[in-house]
C-alpha cells in the first residue's frame, strides 16, 4: 500500500461526520470496534493515552472527540499506517503522536508511565493462508500471542492505570490469564449482534494494581430485531449514541 496514491485510499466518515479518516481501500478497515473501544475507555481530561496498533489511529481520534484535552499517542509496526494515522491526526486538529514500531520491542520513547493503553489486537488465528491484500495478515493476524499485547500494556501503566482491550471472545480466556498479579479489578462486557445471538467479542478492562473481585456484565445488544431488515444499520438505541453520536460506553460498567 502507498498512502502517495490516493486511489489506494478511501475517506471515511466516523461519528456521524465529526470524523472523516483515510483508509487503504483494500487492507485493514478500521470500523465499528475502533469506535467501541474508545468509548469504554475511561479516560479523562489531561490524562495519557497510548494505543496499541493504533492502525490509522481510528480509536485514538474517536476518544479525543468524546474527551478533549487528553496527552495521546499511538504505537503502530506498519509504517504505511502510521503515516495514515499522522495524516488523519493532522486534519481532524487531534494532537496524537505515533511512533513505528514493536510493542514487543518497545521504542525507547514509549518507555514512560501512561494513564491508559488501549488496544485492538488482531482477531484471527496464527497461519492459516495468507491474504493477498498488503498489511492486511499483519493488521489481522495475531501473529503475537494475545498474553504479549496484557505484558505491554502493563509494562506501560503507571500504578492505578487502566487497560481497555476489545477482542474476539475466544481470545479471553488467554487475556484473562496474562493479567496475573500485576492487573486487576478485571470487568469483561459481552458485545452481542442481537438479542438471543452469542457474544463474538468482548470489551475488557483492568486496572494496574487493581484488587476487585472479577466480573461479567450483561451484553451489550448492537442491532434490533432477528435479522437486517433492508440496506439500514438498525442499530439499538443505545448502539446508536455510542456508534453514530460518540457516546461513552461507562455507564455498563458501573
Amino acid at each position: 500500500m502507498s498512502t502517495d496514491c490516493a486511489a489506494d485510499l478511501t475517506q471515511d466518515a466516523f461519528l456521524c461526520g465529526r470524523l472523516h479518516l483515510w483508509q487503504p481501500r483494500r487492507g485493514y478497515r478500521a470500523a465499528t470496534d475502533a469506535v467501541l473501544l474508545a468509548a469504554a475507555c475511561p479516560a479523562e481530561t489531561g490524562q495519557s493515552v497510548l494505543d496499541l496498533g493504533c492502525g490509522v489511529g481510528a480509536a485514538s481520534l474517536c476518544l479525543a472527540a468524546r474527551v478533549p484535552g487528553l496527552v495521546q499517542t499511538g504505537l503502530e509496526v506498519q509504517e504505511d499506517y502510521a503515516e495514515l494515522a499522522r495524516r488523519n491526526a493532522a486534519e481532524n486538529g487531534v494532537a496524537l503522536a505515533v511512533v513505528t514500531g514493536d510493542l514487543t520491542e518497545m521504542p525507547s520513547v514509549l518507555r514512560v508511565g501512561f494513564d491508559h493503553v488501549i488496544a485492538n489486537p488482531p482477531w484471527y488465528p496464527r497461519g492459516g493462508s495468507p491474504s493477498p491484500v498488503s498489511g492486511r495478515d499483519v493488521a489481522l493476524r495475531a501473529e503475537l500471542p494475545l498474553g504479549d499485547w496484557v505484558a505491554a500494556a502493563s509494562r506501560r501503566l503507571e500504578p492505578g492505570g487502566w487497560l481497555t482491550m476489545i477482542l474476539g471472545t475466544d481470545g479471553l480466556p488467554e487475556v484473562l490469564g496474562a493479567l496475573g498479579s500485576r492487573l486487576g479489578s478485571a470487568v469483561v462486557l459481552p458485545i452481542a449482534a442481537r438479542e438471543g445471538r452469542p457474544a463474538l467479542r468482548v470489551i475488557l478492562r483492568a486496572r494496574k494494581g487493581g484488587k476487585a473481585a472479577f466480573r461479567l456484565l450483561a451484553p451489550l445488544i448492537t442491532h434490533q430485531g432477528e435479522a437486517h431488515d433492508g440496506d439500514r444499520e438498525s442499530y439499538t438505541p443505545r448502539a446508536n449514541e455510542i456508534l453514530r453520536k460518540g457516546a461513552a460506553l461507562l455507564a455498563e460498567f458501573g
